[in-house]
């Protein structure tokens, strides 16, 4: 049985790779340090001998005895509240902690895949973003900890690659949902179905017309997973290229919650990237990869899961 090591384990979709990696027959650590994580995410698995939660910070050298043969790390802060609210965290675990997770790769000659973001190509200048597209990242603005931490931590990666020959992937992850979202965490969706289940009015920023293209979690954690499994070292966008104004998607939330809540505009927040669609023609030819769970479906899962949450709350 192999072993992966699995850090920001307690989060939304670090423990959706959870289930997916014990799913293939594997033996999972999940290390998370609670910033962000939540041990409801992963209580399903507490007892399980496959199973084993680690309570530790990245940004602190990791040892580990036993053998592991995949390092997968999510490690971070992955939403503007989170990133906003904890910037010094953001850009520590985007260096020292993918510095650390790499050593332990190293350490055990064991594959590693870092979970980097869409947000390396800042507000993009063509669409829909190819891997081989620089970005256009303002690297001082207020999402930069994220952003640059990112791009910095996606360098390192290829620098152990390349100079200490560690079997590296990394994936570009689109805007990504589903169950296990943080309700307060800032992103689009939760956000969008926390207000319409408590009557709230819903907030779009700017006049809405900025794009995005949402992927649904399980279609997300499989494309990882054959990533993993490949041959490939360079960057690979992973997400769904249906694009949709969040304008639309707004409307979309009002149509499946059955709402009376109404729409309101916001101020645009600074640095938002306009449109942000994924080009994964490199992942469909790689990996025989696309996803196959359509938005409403997804959403409809997603509601659920929420309107559970609040009449739990």
């Amino acid at each position: 049985m192999q072993t992966a090591l699995v850090t920001g384990g307690a989060g939304f979709v670090g423990s959706h790779l959870c289930d997916h990696l014990l799913g293939k027959g594997m033996r999972v650590i999940c290390v998370d340090n609670l910033l962000t994580g939540n041990l409801a995410n992963i209580q399903h698995h507490q007892g399980r001998p496959q199973f084993r939660f680690l309570q530790h910070d990245v940004n602190e050298p990791l040892t580990l005895e036993e053998p592991v043969h995949h390092v997968l790390h999510f490690a971070s802060p992955a939403s503007p509240f989170d990133y906003l609210a904890y910037p010094i965290e953001t850009m520590k675990v985007g260096s020292l902690g993918t510095l650390h997770t790499l050593e332990v790769a190293r350490e055990h000659g064991a594959r590693y895949l870092l979970a980097s973001t869409s947000e390396v190509y800042g507000d993009p200048l063509i669409h829909p973003q190819v891997e081989d597209y620089y970005g256009n990242v303002n690297p001082i603005g207020p999402r930069s900890v994220y952003d640059e931490a990112k791009r910095f931590a996606e360098a390192l990666v290829m620098a152990y690659h390349r100079c200490h020959g560690v079997d590296t992937k990394i994936v570009r992850i689109f805007n990504t949902y589903g169950p296990r979202m943080r309700e307060q965490d800032g992103r689009v969706v939760p956000a969008l179905i926390g207000q319409a289940l408590r009557g709230e009015p819903l907030t779009v920023f700017g006049d809405g017309s900025q794009t995005r293209s949402f992927c649904y979690v399980s279609d997300l954690v499989e494309g990882v997973y054959r990533l993993l499994m490949s041959d490939e070292h360079l960057p690979t966008n992973l997400g769904n290229p249906d694009e949709r104004t969040v304008l639309e998607f707004a409307r979309l939330i009002q149509e499946l919650t059955e709402t009376a809540s109404e729409i309101t505009f916001s101020p645009l927040m600074a640095d938002d990237p306009k449109k942000r669609r994924p080009d994964t023609t490199k992942a469909k030819r790689l990996l025989g990869w696309e996803p196959v769970v359509p938005l409403e479906q997804g959403l409809r899962h997603t509601i659920a899961y929420f309107h559970e949450r609040l009449g739990a709350g």
